[in-house]
């Protein structure tokens, strides 16, 4: 790749980046930020597919009869905080610095990775295909983001999710398991000995949450987490509650499945236990994984991210890379440096050319 190719994709990218920047595009709001990328796409000659708010393409010239790359990022943003000292909706280039809500989470993936995929839109000597998918809905893990375009999708052998990492590789991330709990008793009056109180019964099963230590640590992601983080029970002062509902929030390292989770939980604690879903699955990607190994022969280092991303909802190896700095993600006043971009197009390509 020519100097003068990289600061093409590059102009390109920002400009790209600018234009989303500009346009509000929270959870479930993305119409507008879908089309722009969409037209951009179409504008490089690209044939472009949608589905709902999620915009994808596979390069000139797919062969069935290969593998396939999928690179992904999402164009949703959260909401802005109130700590915001600038319009989060105005791009604004100071001192190498790019400001503007979604810059660095995760807008500068999205755009480094839709130029990685121009670049090599139009080689017909690849041994893989590439599909772009910019989705939605991945801020608030949503059901009409990556997760309903998938099935839709041609097989896809392994990816890269772009999110914020300084273009080191995330090879893992701790799963999500969010638990209600309910501890069930006997109503009876405060004053006399009568009833039995829920509340005492969730203690119990809170301190066992507390102190109960899962024995596989993950070389990569640590020891397993159980955090209570909302309580609720009784009405009245005199009254001993029947019921008390509490919720759990567990971190689950890439040695656990969740049913093993839930089942050792479920022998240890009397309260009822509900997963509001199993969706979010922890996942891994072996050191041994070619990409991995192109990514090592570069200097990047590895780990494992206590953060869930859209990783979590794809059923193939993927890696977690991108520019920008996940430290700066939701903080107010959001920027990504301008050389980030750059070097992120530069890396991803690089990435990739040992493989392709």
């Amino acid at each position: 790749m020519t100097d003068q190719e990289l600061h093409t994709l590059f102009t390109n990218a920002v400009g790209l980046l600018k234009k989303l920047i500009a346009t509000p595009s929270f959870s479930k709001e993305e119409e507008v930020t879908a089309e722009i990328i969409d037209e951009f796409l179409e504008s490089k000659g690209v044939l472009t597919h949608q589905y709902l708010n999620n915009i994808w393409a596979k390069n000139k010239y797919f062969d069935e009869s290969k593998p396939t790359i999928l690179l992904n990022s999402h164009h949703d943003t959260v909401k802005p905080n109130k700590a915001y000292t600038l319009n989060p909706f105005e791009p604004v280039e100071k001192e190498g610095k790019l400001y503007g809500l979604g810059s660095n989470d995760a807008g500068g993936c999205l755009v480094s990775l839709i130029a990685t995929f121009l670049h090599f839109y139009k080689r017909d000597d690849l041994k893989y295909n590439l599909i772009i998918a910019a989705t939605a809905e991945e801020e608030i893990s949503g059901n009409n983001g990556v997760e309903i375009l998938l099935p839709r999708l041609p097989k896809i052998d392994f990816g890269i999710v772009g999110e914020p990492t300084l273009m080191n590789m995330a090879l893992a991330e701790k799963g999500l398991l969010v638990l209600d709990c309910v501890a069930h008793g006997k109503p009876g009056h405060a004053a006399r000995e009568e009833g039995d109180n829920a509340l005492y019964k969730a203690v119990k099963d809170i301190q066992w949450f507390m102190n109960y230590k899962f024995e596989k640590v993950s070389d990569l992601l640590g020891p397993m987490k159980m955090s209570v983080t909302i309580i609720n029970a009784g009405s009245q002062h005199n009254v001993v509650p029947s019921e008390c509902k509490f919720t759990v929030d567990v971190r689950v390292n890439e040695l656990y499945t969740f049913e093993e989770v839930l089942d050792t939980i479920k022998q240890n604690v009397t309260s009822d236990v509900i997963p509001r879903s199993c969706r979010l699955r922890s996942t891994s990607i072996a050191v041994e994984h070619p990409l991995i190994q192109s990514g090592l022969k570069l200097g990047r280092t590895y780990y494992g991210s206590p953060t869930t991303s859209d990783k979590a909802l794809m059923n193939f190896p993927t890696l977690k890379m991108g520019p920008g700095d996940s430290a700066r993600s939701h903080t107010a006043d959001e920027f990504i440096y301008i050389d980030e971009i750059k070097n992120g197009i530069d890396l991803y390509i690089q990435l990739l050319e040992q493989i392709l």
